[in-house]
């Protein structure tokens, strides 16, 4: 390499470093990086202007400065970014914390529904949300002609495979995974109908409960829903069974809760309440599980019995004590004010 080369080579280092030593802000650096490494800075002009074809050695030696060149603004970039003068800098001032995010209103509502019913020692499962109709209807005694069953009421995927409006298609599903009693299930998952509106959205979430064992009755269903109750919305509150009719259970309930905003007395200062207007509100639905079902889930109804209830998480949520929700579709927003009250 001629030493007329080597010497402008020497020239754009020296200059280089002569500038960053007078560099005294981050600005500083980047005028200088744009001044030796930009399209029409100085390494690249030699590229340009010097004879490197036929001349392998002084093209290494120029992308050796070019390496050099990144490596000297790079720390020097450093080294200001991080100095920081003494007189700059006040240890006392409070730092800015990042914005911190909090678990969902309704996923607080599952952890305390699953930690209620842990308590009582049921399994926590979660069954799939896409199901064959066998498990969604046939095989809990809903047969093809019902109602619940039109495409109407139900999301179908296929002819045979929907989105299952409910989380009783976990019942089978348990009983053919433990096969044999005690069944002891919380099931919770997402849920899809077709219906919206003040205390109904499209998709929600429900948790199913299942006891199957020898001598199961009423009254054990009657003990686990009031404990249920006490513990979620307050020791003040209490349940009933209201007669109904399901399918899949029998005898079937409606479960009714006292109303929180008047103690289940159904007013408020002589006035009728409002919310329940007779003392009570509807909690979901549960029952002995229909022998039919048993059989479908290879349990022998002769020798076992059960109970079943299946209730809407945001239902359940909208009825705690002090929350006062209005409508039901605020907890799927993102209204920011709200949802960071909880």
């Amino acid at each position: 390499m001629d030493t007329s080369h080597k010497e402008l080579l020497k020239q754009v280092e020296k200059g280089l470093i002569d500038s960053l030593k007078r560099a005294t802000t981050s600005k500083d650096v980047d005028e200088l990086t744009v001044k030796y490494l930009g399209r029409q800075g100085e390494v690249n002009n030699l590229f340009k202007t010097l004879p490197i074809k036929g001349n392998p050695i002084l093209g290494q030696k120029i992308n050796e400065l070019k390496t050099l060149c990144e490596l000297k603004l790079a720390e020097k970039l450093y080294t200001l970014l991080n100095q920081v003068e003494e007189s700059d800098f006040d240890p006392t001032v409070p730092g800015i914390l990042p914005p911190k995010g909090s678990l969902h209103l309704i996923t607080q509502a599952i952890e305390e529904i699953e930690n209620i019913f842990f308590k009582q020692g049921f399994a926590r499962r979660r069954y799939q949300e896409v199901d064959t109709d066998w498990y969604y209807a046939e095989g809990l005694n809903i047969p093809k002609d019902h109602p619940a069953r039109d495409d109407q009421e139900t999301f179908y995927v296929s002819d045979n495979v929907v989105l299952t409006a409910h989380t009783s298609n976990g019942q089978l599903h348990e009983m053919e995974y433990m096969k044999n009693p005690p069944i002891k299930m919380i099931n919770i998952g997402k849920t899809y109908r077709r219906q919206a509106d003040a205390t109904h959205n499209s998709t929600f979430h429900q948790f199913e409960g299942l006891v199957v064992d020898k001598g199961i009755n009423i009254t054990h269903l009657i003990g686990i829903t009031d404990y249920f109750a006490k513990s979620f919305f307050g020791q003040d509150r209490v349940t009933r069974l209201r007669p109904h009719h399901f399918q899949f259970t029998e005898p079937s309930f409606e479960i009714d809760i006292s109303c929180g905003l008047c103690h289940g007395t159904g007013y408020i200062n002589s006035s009728p309440c409002k919310v329940c207007k007779s003392g009570w509100l509807e909690l979901g639905g549960a029952g002995m599980v229909h022998p039919v079902v048993l059989k479908n889930g290879g349990i022998n109804p002769d020798e076992f019995s059960g109970f079943a209830f299946g209730w809407g998480v945001e239902r359940v949520l909208m009825m705690k004590s002090g929350l006062n929700l209005p409508d039901l579709r605020m907890l799927y927003g993102d209204n920011i004010r709200f949802l960071k009250q909880f």
